[in-house]
């Protein structure tokens, strides 16, 4: 009861935040953290109000219940989410962030979606990897900062990015024990395509 409850309070917060795509990545009005509570807070929130990075944790979170390691694949995914941030602020060029950032969602969301999941070395690959385009993506909310909110920023990141997977693996995974019905987790998957949809499409329709 507990777990679909958390699904619950999941989608209607990918609908929320998705009603109102104004809110992601502008925690602060969009200014740069100048202080340590200030990084602190950008990076806890900044995930939570950035509608594909909330997709892309979750999606990770649900996928990594069906592995025995899948806390270590969602602490992979967030090493890998802080190496993008430093490769960003290094002043790392990548080209096409954002779609290549959408389409990850969108293969998230369908694997979820279909019931499906990875075998543990494809899954460390493709977290990695989407670890790596979250990170870079979030590098542009604190490039040019001072060291202390840098830092602070990436401590508040990397918590609550860790936190919220290991919620959503949790919560996947008392489902899948509990021989539950599996629409919940198949309403999930189909939420997050659907947002990876929009994103790329937000990405390709401005510039026809």
């Amino acid at each position: 009861m507990r777990a679909r409850s958390g699904f619950l309070a999941i989608v209607i917060m990918l609908c929320l935040v998705a009603a109102d795509p104004a809110l992601a990545h502008h925690l602060m009005g969009g200014r740069m953290p100048a202080t340590l509570a200030q990084g602190l807070l950008s990076g806890l929130g900044h995930p939570v109000i950035g509608l594909d990075h909330l997709a892309t944790i979750v999606a990770v979170g649900c996928l990594a219940a069906g592995q025995r390691l899948g806390a270590g694949l969602v602490i992979g995914f967030v090493v890998a989410m802080a190496a993008g941030v430093a490769a960003h602020v290094q002043g790392v060029t990548l080209a096409g962030a954002d779609m290549m950032t959408a389409l990850g969602v969108i293969v998230l969301g369908a694997v979820l979606l279909r019931g499906g999941g990875f075998a543990f070395g494809p899954a460390a690959a493709i977290f990695a990897v989407a670890g790596l385009l979250n990170g870079y993506a979030f590098g542009e909310s604190i490039f040019g900062a001072e060291r202390a909110p840098l830092y602070a920023y990436l401590a508040g990141l990397a918590a609550i990015q860790a936190a919220v997977g290991i919620a959503a693996m949790m919560a996947a995974r008392t489902l899948r024990d509990a021989g539950s019905d599996p629409a919940p987790l198949r309403l999930v998957g189909g939420g997050i395509a659907g947002i990876g949809i929009a994103l790329a499409a937000a990405q390709i329709l401005p510039a026809t």
